[in-house]
C-alpha cells in the first residue's frame, strides 16, 4: 500500500503480533502564520505516537551573495519550527528538510520519494479584489497541489477569532468547516 510504512510488533516494540502502521505526514512551511496554523493542525489533529512529521521548506533557486543569507535562516526557520513541534508532541518523529527549487515541482518529487501519506498546505484568506478577479499565486499552488498530489491534500486555513475551528479543503470537498 502506496504512502504507508509499516512496522511489525506489537505496542510494546517487540515480537510479530500484529501490524502498526505509520504514517508520513508532510507540512509546506514557510515565515507565514497560515503555514504554521497548518503545521500545528496537522500535528495535533493527524499525528499520532510513532508517525513521521516532515517539514518541508522550499526556497526559490538564487544565485550569488543572497544564497548564504537564505540558507541560513531557512535552516533556522525548519530546525526552529521541528524544535516547537517535538516539544508539543514528543511521542511524534519530526524532520525538516530546506530544500532548493520550483515549489510545485519540489512538492511533487518529494511526496512521490518520500511516499508521503498526507500532504498539508496553509492557506491564507483570499483577498476579495483577487477573488473577483483570479485566484492568487498562494491560491494556485495550494489548488495544484491538491489536484495533482499522489497522495491525500489538505489545504487548511485558521478561521477568523470569532469563529474558530478551522476551513479544511480537500480534493473533495472545499472550505469544510472543522470545529476543533
Amino acid at each position: 500500500m502506496q504512502g504507508f510504512n509499516y512496522m511489525y510488533g506489537d505496542e510494546n516494540g517487540g515480537g510479530m503480533n500484529g501490524y502498526v502502521m505509520k504514517k508520513r505526514v508532510m507540512v509546506v512551511v514557510d515565515q507565514s502564520s497560515c503555514s504554521k496554523h497548518a503545521m500545528m493542525w496537522a500535528l495535533t489533529h493527524l499525528t499520532n505516537k510513532g508517525d513521521l512529521l516532515t517539514l518541508l521548506h522550499i526556497i526559490p533557486p538564487q544565485t550569488g551573495l543572497e544564497k548564504g543569507v537564505s540558507d541560513s535562516s531557512s535552516t533556522y526557520l525548519a530546525n526552529s519550527l521541528g524544535t516547537l513541534c517535538k516539544a508539543s508532541k514528543p511521542e511524534v518523529e519530526v524532520e525538516a528538510l530546506v530544500i532548493q527549487g520550483p515549489k510545485l515541482a519540489t512538492v511533487m518529487s518529494q511526496v512521490k520519494k518520500l511516499e508521503v501519506s498526507v500532504l498539508v498546505l496553509g492557506q491564507k484568506k483570499p483577498s476579495t479584489f483577487f477573488s473577483c478577479l483570479c485566484m492568487s499565486s498562494s491560491e494556485y499552488f495550494v489548488d495544484q497541489c491538491i489536484n495533482s498530489a499522489e497522495c491525500l491534500t489538505l489545504g487548511v486555513r485558521k478561521q477568523s477569532r470569532g469563529l474558530g475551528g478551522y476551513l479544511i479543503s480537500s480534493r473533495w470537498q472545499k472550505d469544510f468547516w472543522l470545529l476543533a
